[in-house]
């Protein structure tokens, strides 16, 4: 399963490059990386610095949007996510790595066409890009999966939208009415997707796990953030991280088909994401996560993360 992973790391997308690098199953072909939890360089540097810790040395890291389409700056959360993208841990000043043009991107579809698999978690800006850029290329690709949306619920960036499609409404808006072979997985299902200390706990015991030491500090700060917006919760949402799993274990989560719309111009509704639900109305091919099997997501997640 070769996967070209979109990203702005960020701990949850950061998780999701470890589980990708850690599972036999997928084959990371490149990584995109974009502004959104930290800046569009540092998330580069993550990146890098992951694949380096991981021994993937040979994965193209291709440094994408540093800002959304309409828009002249971005915020990032270094409250959630950290410095540089790892809660406390920070990458060495002197740490070098190499980088690809954005047209790699073009040249890993050639490579590899209907074998493809694209994976989005971060704003949509970068593959909105690839999508104007490259379009006959664009449909080569095998299938689409993104973190993005809330449906039936409030958002998390603001009363009605998510972080992912409230960075660039524009850039998300092209994805949904583009992307062939669609399968979105929103708030509504990466909400419970959750991690506790001592599932973490567990994983950092683990010696054959190169990224074991990152783990506890990563999920603390993490955690430590979600605790003080939600004392009740038991551990922290990993948002990313689910949108990587599904696309190898799609019976993790259930699904309805709608087309989705993401608003982009109205101030109070920017990035909000809707379907149209009336009775009688048109079913879409879009698979929109609507429910998480939460056993089944903890059981996949430890067949990956503490495997020996």
């Amino acid at each position: 399963m070769k996967i070209l992973f979109f990203c702005d790391p960020g701990i949850d997308d950061s998780l999701a490059i470890m589980y990708s690098i850690l599972d036999p199953e997928i084959e990371l072909v490149g990584i995109v990386t974009s502004y959104g939890n930290v800046t569009q360089d540092k998330a580069t540097a993550t990146a890098a610095y992951l694949l380096k810790l991981g021994g993937a040395n040979g994965i193209p890291i291709i440094p994408g949007a540093s800002k959304p389409v309409q828009e002249e700056a971005a915020p990032i959360y270094p409250e959630i996510h950290g410095e540089d993208g790892l809660g406390p841990i920070e990458i060495p000043p002197d740490f070098q790595y190499q980088v690809y043009p954005f047209d790699t991107i073009r040249v890993l579809i050639e490579q590899y066409k209907d074998e493809l698999i694209i994976v989005d978690t971060g704003r949509s800006t970068s593959l909105a890009i690839a999508f104007i850029l490259y379009p006959e290329y664009m449909k080569m690709v095998q299938s689409y999966y993104i973190m993005g949306g809330a449906f039936f619920m409030p958002g998390n960036a603001s009363p009605l939208a998510e972080a992912n499609f409230y960075g660039d409404p524009t850039a998300s808006n092209i994805i949904v009415k583009t992307a062939h072979n669609l399968t979105i997985t929103p708030l509504n299902v990466t909400q419970h997707a959750i991690l506790t200390r001592d599932m973490v706990e567990a994983i950092s015991q683990n010696k054959h796990n190169v990224f074991a030491s990152l783990m506890l500090p990563i999920f603390d700060f993490y955690f430590n953030f979600y605790k003080k917006r939600e004392p009740s919760l038991q551990g922290a949402p990993i948002h990313d991280l689910l949108t990587m799993m599904v696309v190898n274990n799609p019976s993790i989560v259930d699904y309805i088909n709608y087309d989705a719309t993401v608003i982009e111009n109205d101030a109070d509704a920017k990035g909000m994401s809707y379907i149209d639900y009336r009775p009688g109305s048109k079913k879409g091919k879009t698979k929109i996560a609507v429910s998480l099997h939460y056993e089944e997501f903890i059981k996949e997640f430890n067949s990956v993360m503490l495997r020996e």
